[in-house]
């Protein structure tokens, strides 16, 4: 005969009655505890994380942080990119920008991948310079700052003319000097600068619908940028590329492109091809290097994947670059991916991989660093995951009225350019008159570029058939040599060819 369960003592009332207060007190002392967790809290934890290497039981399930992401910024609930936040900083300490990860990492044990076994070089005492203010009334030790001044300086000026040529398109597009859409680079300079400033002229790099910045980092002058924008014949394009297309040859830049996902596959080609020259058709010199930059909504595209393999696989020398500024238009990065750590989809293929803080242009710079010397001595791919943000809407068309006001303060607070002036000077690698003078200079250079573009002629009727045939003598230019477009009988959408 079963017996019948076990009865217990009913709970007095009075201990009853505050339960369905309790999930609204944890959720408020939750909230208030991940938008400022206490340092003891934090290093108590990356302490258990990097002796485990693997995070500790008592954290909290994946599931219950997805939940969380997916929570609203409204009422009591924890807000998605605290929540983000702390968890990241939690397991930071042992899987961060300190080591490139691949291959070596099984169950969770992390080993270092790069030629020599060792870790990126400077990148623990990157992260340890740049939070740690020097001590009041001393020098800094020279051997330990993290660039020289020249390099300094360098990185200061590029940054600012990407945030003062973005500032100047706004006001451009407001008054009516640019057409269709315009996307803005603002608050993720420290990414592109700590990449390209490391490149080489004959290195390769390929961007997105957000391309001004890496074209004026590899080089591009800003006249031509600002005279593509406007749509003039003087363009670095001859104003048939616009904002999303960016294109020069001559300064490795092979285009912005307007559909995610379509600049890995050219930056992967580039690759092959500097692979091929030097293992087949035994070219000497350094090997040139490929740069991929995209943002963390085509890590979800088939087009990602199959190029990792295909780097991994014959290890080309290509850089794979996601610019995580948490969201997709106006789609949030922890609603649309199952796993939004995306530099964790490169040791499924075997590549190196790390996560960098993108708001820091000396991390960046270190861990692009590591990246470029191994591709270009033929060590293969890595896949680096910035996490940075932007400050404005996805384009200058749109309102941006979803993310919310605090994550916008909170990452506005943390401005690159600020930061790397902050560290200049407190480390007196630079003086407040030198920024000046470069931040006036710059002032200068996006002031000529405005006045180059609107002085610039429109292209003419000829242009409209040139780079759309492959032998334009049998299609778009008549037997006298001119072209079609300029015959008195020719009209738009009737051109005999």
């Amino acid at each position: 005969m079963q017996k019948p369960p076990p009865t217990h003592p009913p709970l007095p009332s009075r201990l009853l009655r505050p339960l369905p207060f309790l999930p609204f007190l944890l959720l408020r002392l939750g909230r208030l505890i991940l938008a400022r967790p206490p340092p003891v809290l934090l290093n108590v934890v990356s302490s258990c994380c990097c002796v485990a290497c693997s995070s500790p039981p008592w954290l909290p399930s994946p599931l219950f942080v997805s939940r969380c992401r997916s929570l609203t910024l409204d009422g009591p609930f924890l807000a998605p990119t605290l929540v983000a936040r702390v968890v990241r900083k939690l397991s930071f300490r042992c899987q961060s920008s300190k080591l490139l990860l691949g291959a070596g990492c099984v169950a969770g044990k992390k080993a270092p991948l790069s030629s020599g076994g060792g870790n990126v070089r400077g990148a623990v005492s990157a992260s340890k310079a740049v939070t740690e203010k020097p001590n009041s009334g001393s020098k800094s030790d020279k051997a330990d700052l993290l660039v020289t001044k020249d390099e300094g300086l360098e990185l200061y000026e590029d940054m600012v003319l990407g945030r003062s040529f973005e500032d100047m398109c706004a006001q451009m597009y407001y008054r009516g000097k640019m057409f269709g859409f315009v996307h803005l680079y603002n608050g993720q300079e420290a990414v592109s600068t700590g990449f390209i400033k490391l490149l080489k002229q004959t290195d390769f790099v390929t961007s997105t619908y957000r391309d001004h910045v890496h074209a004026l980092s590899k080089g591009v002058p800003a006249r031509q940028v600002m005279a593509e924008l406007f749509g003039k014949s003087t363009g670095c394009c001859r104003g048939q590329g616009g904002s999303m297309h960016m294109f020069s040859a001559e300064h490795g830049l092979l285009g912005g492109f307007a559909f995610i996902g379509e600049g890995i596959p050219v930056a992967v080609g580039a690759a092959f091809t500097s692979k091929y020259k030097r293992e087949v058709l035994k070219e000497e010199g350094d090997m040139p290097v490929s740069i991929a930059f995209f943002g963390d909504g085509t890590a979800n595209n088939g087009q990602f994947f199959e190029c990792l393999n295909m780097a991994q696989l014959w290890k080309l020398p290509v850089i794979f670059v996601v610019e995580n500024n948490l969201w997709a238009i106006g789609m949030s990065h922890y609603r649309s991916t199952s796993d939004p750590e995306i530099w964790k989809k490169g040791p499924a293929f075997g590549m190196a991989s790390a996560h960098v803080d993108g708001m820091d242009v000396l991390k960046v710079r270190e861990v692009a660093k590591e990246a470029v010397e191994r591709a270009r001595r033929g060590d293969g791919p890595t896949l680096i995951e910035c996490e940075t943000y932007r400050f404005r809407g996805h384009s200058l068309a749109d309102p941006d009225e979803l993310r919310a006001p605090a994550e916008k303060a909170h990452y506005a607070a943390r401005d690159p350019i600020v930061a790397l002036k902050k560290y200049l000077l407190d480390n007196e690698i630079a003086t407040e008159a030198e920024l000046k003078s470069i931040e006036k200079k710059i002032d200068e250079v996006v002031e000529d570029a405005v006045e180059f573009a609107d002085a610039s002629p429109l292209p003419g009727r000829s242009q409209l058939l040139e780079n759309v045939f492959a032998d334009p003598k049998g299609f778009g230019i008549g037997p006298d040599g001119r072209y079609r477009c300029e015959d008195p009988g020719f009209t738009a959408g009737t051109a005999q060819v």
